[in-house]
């Protein structure tokens, strides 16, 4: 039997004197393509970044946290197993990077390549391989800040790609990105899901959330506000109620949609 990707029990996390989670019990399994779903400070972004054994929880009785099955774990044996692809990530890359210094990079999980690294033959065709397989082989060259959003994110997807990742960590993935670049990255998406790729979407917009997604995940003030099958959770009053805005909710062919709630 496959170990969930996370085990969480009363878990409790602080930044600053903040709770961005409130004593979570949650599991989310390998195989199910997952999106959490919340408005800002719900505490979305700091689940995944326990996900990428990031941040820990506080230690109490009871409390306990697994990662891929494990008590205990090697950050960088993770990341081997878990790609990511966030906005934040984009933000840090130097510009003066070229493209392929951008997907190599994800060998090491580090910001660029260097020296002592040992960037080997093999690393170099399978980052170029990532970067053809997500229609980003001309971009290797290019230097990182001449590029457009789409295409940094391509680039980045294909980082996350490098090690053949059984799951994916995508934390707002196409937030900056415009109607073409993210229609684009959503087929990508799709595509992975279809193979196999499991996927983790956090985000605050339901229309990111691709149909193979099956498990909807509400957080709101750091606390699950609802956890259940896709088509059971997004709901016009659940999330009415999770954004405090009253909405209308739309689906055609299994992308949703938020609308203002009609006027009494």
């Amino acid at each position: 039997m496959t170990a969930p990707l996370l085990e969480l029990a009363g878990v409790t996390v602080l930044r600053g004197d903040r709770r961005a989670l409130d004593g979570v019990t949650l599991t989310i399994p390998r195989g199910r393509n997952t999106a959490v779903l919340g408005p800002n400070g719900a505490g979305k972004s700091t689940l995944l970044r326990m996900l990428n054994g990031e941040f820990f929880p506080l230690r109490r009785p009871g409390v306990r946290m697994r990662l891929l099955g494990r008590d205990r774990w090697n950050v960088f044996d993770v990341r081997r197993q878990l790609g990511v692809v966030s906005h934040e990530l984009q933000a840090t890359h130097h510009g003066w990077l070229s493209g392929l210094d951008v997907v190599c990079s994800g060998f090491f999980a580090s910001v660029g390549v260097y020296r002592h690294q040992g960037l080997t033959d093999a690393q170099r065709r399978r980052a170029e391989a990532a970067a053809g397989s997500q229609g980003a082989g001309d971009l290797l060259e290019r230097r990182f800040d001449t590029l457009s959003s789409g295409e940094q994110r391509r680039l980045l997807l294909a980082r996350a790609l490098v090690h053949e990742p059984h799951t994916l960590l995508l934390d707002e993935p196409a937030t900056g990105l415009d109607l073409q670049a993210a229609f684009g990255l959503m087929r990508r998406l799709r595509a992975l899901a279809a193979g196999g790729t499991t996927l983790i979407i956090v985000t605050h917009h339901v229309d990111q959330i691709p149909p193979e997604v099956e498990r909807v995940v509400l957080l709101k003030a750091g606390r699950v506000f609802a956890d259940g099958p896709k088509d059971e959770v997004l709901a016009s009053e659940t999330l009415s109620e999770l954004f405090e805005v009253p909405v209308q909710l739309v689906e055609r062919e299994g992308y949703f949609q938020v609308l203002p709630a009609r006027l009494q």
